[in-house]
């Protein structure tokens, strides 16, 4: 970490006091600030996270250069805002297309920030969990490298959630003993958010969990109802458009507007060096009404 990538505190702008404080290690707090979750044993809460340009756009889809990092301008404080967020839920879920622009990655908060990993290992250690972190991959075709290291590291718990055919596809496969694979039959190919939630429930007891991607797994939890809130890290910066270059919004393959849009408060902004740190609730008790299985 160079001088210029010095982590500095965020400036807190704006914060509701709805939920109760977590216990950040003295330096968490110096750097982020007090961080609130509300309270919800009923049911799972779910969290998506995503760093977006002032223009939308959240993935260039570029060949090595398809990351959040590209989008922040690599900014250490947006990486100390996931490894928080990582390191206070028990799920992260992530799809193919995420996995496969960083194959190498695993989806912990100790990867994502070195520098505060001991923070975050008190964070965890203070919450009670115990547990390593469960790492959800989400494909429909079973076409994924299953040697990555979130696979094979031992770092992480790994789950597939994927359909009948991308089982058989991945039977074909050397899968790692402990890799778990689930397998959802309901739909034709589409693998429906309430499905991978419900599998996920049935894996483990924990009930906080963080989507990081990509853009169309987004839209499927928000087209159910799922969201609960969205952290959206605001980098100005100008990223552009023309017709057909495959670059990706925050939410792809569903619209709302102007039928039903989405609309969500704000509870929470952080200014950072460069980058704007948002928090929005979205509310949609009518998509839960159903309960969630429990863990097996």
């Amino acid at each position: 970490m160079t001088a210029s990538d010095e982590l500095k505190p965020l400036q807190l702008l704006f914060g509701s006091k709805r939920g109760r404080l977590l216990p950040l290690s003295p330096r968490l707090t110096r750097l982020y600030g007090p961080f609130r979750i509300p309270s919800c044993a009923s049911r799972p809460q779910i969290f998506s996270n995503f760093v977006s340009t002032l223009d939308g756009v959240v993935s260039l889809q570029t060949k090595g250069q398809s990351g959040g990092g590209d989008i922040s301008g690599f900014s250490i404080q947006d990486r100390m805002v996931m490894g928080l967020l990582r390191a206070a839920v028990d799920v992260v879920i992530v799809g193919s297309g995420t996995l496969e622009a960083d194959r190498r990655h695993v989806w912990t908060a100790e990867a994502i920030c070195p520098p505060l990993a001991n923070d975050y290992r008190k964070l965890r250690s203070a919450m009670s969990k115990n547990a390593a972190l469960l790492n959800v991959v989400v494909t429909a075709s079973g076409n994924i490298d299953l040697r990555s290291p979130v696979f094979r590291s031992g770092l992480v718990r790994a789950m597939i959630v994927t359909t009948p055919a991308g089982a058989k596809r991945l039977a074909k496969k050397e899968s790692p003993d402990c890799v778990e694979i689930r397998v959802v039959r309901r739909g034709a190919g589409e693998i429906r958010a309430r499905a991978i939630v419900e599998e996920v429930m049935r894996a483990q007891s924990g009930n906080r969990i963080l989507v990081e991607g990509g853009p169309r797994l987004l839209g499927s939890f928000y087209s159910e109802g799922l969201i609960d809130e969205q952290f959206l890290t605001l980098a100005p910066q100008i990223a552009g458009r023309i017709a057909d270059d495959g670059r990706l919004s925050l939410v792809m393959g569903r619209t709302f507007a102007p039928r039903a849009p989405l609309w969500g408060t704000l509870t929470d902004a952080r200014r950072g060096k460069r980058l704007l740190f948002l928090r929005y609730s979205f509310n949609s008790p009518t998509s839960l009404s159903r309960p969630f299985p429990s863990a097996a």
